[in-house]
């Protein structure tokens, strides 16, 4: 039973993710579009259908080790394409293109609170009945979209923290940062599981339990 129940959340978790993962680039490609550029729009990618976003590794391998692994869980979806240069303002525009991504996860978030807190007291409980099924869905939707914002608020290339700063580094130190992106993935590696292995310091967890992790208490009266 235990088994068949880490496989049953491992499978809503990987899910919602997924879905979670793809309004996040959607968001990007329309705000884009909404201030000048059309590359997204384009390319099709303003659409929520799986076949245009998903990567079979960052949008479903990588999540469901992360969770059978109990380990901190992200994803990723293919990146919405953009072109700066059509931007009608582009110092400006380029931060609220990167905005968009954890703003529609914080959006999401929200929604899925408001019903869970609609919910819950009028729904009859029972142990893996239906009711519980949507609630813990629902549970699960704040929790990851919660989490994916803050994740990707990190400053660091190429998560949308690191366009978010972009517009206050010049000259000498905006190169220094730009020769950070080739790194990103071995550093997010080293903070995920090296860092807590080796020194027994967890900075990523820490960072989420004060945001993600404190937000998500808040909204649900956890």
């Amino acid at each position: 039973m235990y088994q068949l129940m880490t496989i049953i959340t491992a499978a809503i978790s990987v899910a919602l993710l997924m879905f979670s993962a793809m309004v996040h680039e959607v968001a990007h490609g329309w705000v884009a579009y909404k201030l000048g550029d059309p590359t997204a729009k384009n390319a099709g990618r303003l659409t929520l259908s799986p076949k245009a976003h998903l990567d079979p590794f960052g949008s479903i391998v990588l999540p469901l080790i992360m969770v059978l692994l109990k380990g901190p869980v992200f994803a990723y979806a293919k990146p919405v394409p953009y072109n700066p240069r059509n931007l009608r303002h582009p110092d400006r525009d380029e931060v609220l293109v990167a905005i968009a991504g954890p703003a529609s996860n914080i959006l999401q978030a929200l929604n899925g609170a408001l019903l869970f807190d609609i919910l819950y007291p009028v729904l009859p409980l029972s142990l893996y009945g239906p009711a519980y099924w949507l609630l813990y869905i629902l549970s699960s939707y704040v929790y990851v979209n919660l989490m994916l914002a803050f994740f990707n608020l990190i400053p660091l290339p190429p998560l949308d923290g690191s366009k978010i700063i972009m517009p206050l580094l010049h000259g000498e130190a905006r190169q220094k940062y730009y020769a950070i992106q080739q790194y990103a993935m071995p550093i997010l590696i080293i903070v995920l599981y090296l860092v807590p292995m080796v020194f027994h310091a967890d900075p990523l967890g820490i960072y989420l339990d004060v945001t993600a992790d404190r937000l998500y208490s808040l909204l649900l009266g956890a």
